[in-house]
């Protein structure tokens, strides 16, 4: 299935900021802070396609946990699926998000190239705000997620997930809350990180 979708995106997690695993200047990340790194991703298609269905205008996130020194690292996560979008549009972001799709980037997701384990598919409403007043995800009941203040630093940042080639603003995030089975936690203050994505099969 061929896919070309492209928007904002949006992720927090519990590294201390700047996330170890980003791109600083030329340098590439590693571990993450504390070895054990759980947060949120997520994605606003303001363009896009997978295979025939159009999708402009559909989000989704993943909730995710990994441990740096567990074999493989695999990925533990939770997909959230737009309830805007009709049963086509769902199935259409679940291939594109759970790797069910032609190559290109998304087939160097960490979560797809990896044995990782999908725990579920959660239809939920997502709302994904980007804009000089800061960036706010919520998530159902499930999800809250606002940054507003950015990580000071003339270096180039990026990450891998939206891409290394978009770079990213890095963030300290005001409010991150989750109660999405069998994921909670609350913080503030950890890192955060806003940018474009363009992904398209090879």
């Amino acid at each position: 299935m061929s896919y070309d979708v492209r928007g904002s995106y949006f992720e927090s997690c519990n590294c201390e900021a700047i996330c170890p695993c980003r791109m600083v200047g030329d340098v590439r990340g590693g571990r993450s802070t504390y070895g054990v790194c759980f947060g949120v991703l997520s994605w606003l298609i303001e363009e896009g396609r997978v295979g025939d269905v159009d999708v402009t205008g559909l989000a989704a996130a993943l909730a995710i946990r990994y441990e740096d020194d567990e074999p493989g690292s695999p990925w533990t996560f939770v997909l959230h699926v737009d309830a805007r979008g009709s049963d086509e549009q769902r199935v259409a972001l679940e291939s594109l998000f759970l790797g069910k799709v032609e190559g290109g980037h998304v087939a160097m997701l960490p979560w797809v190239r990896k044995t990782s384990m999908l725990v579920d598919v959660r239809v939920s409403s997502i709302e994904l705000t980007l804009d000089g007043r800061g960036h706010h995800l919520h998530v159902g009941e499930a999800i809250d997620l606002r940054a507003t203040r950015p990580f000071e630093t003339e270096d180039r940042v990026a990450c891998g997930i939206p891409g290394y080639e978009s770079a990213g603003t890095e963030l300290y995030a005001d409010e991150f809350t989750v109660d999405d089975d069998p994921f909670r936690w609350q913080l503030s203050g950890n890192c955060a990180f806003a940018s474009d994505f363009a992904y398209a099969s090879a």
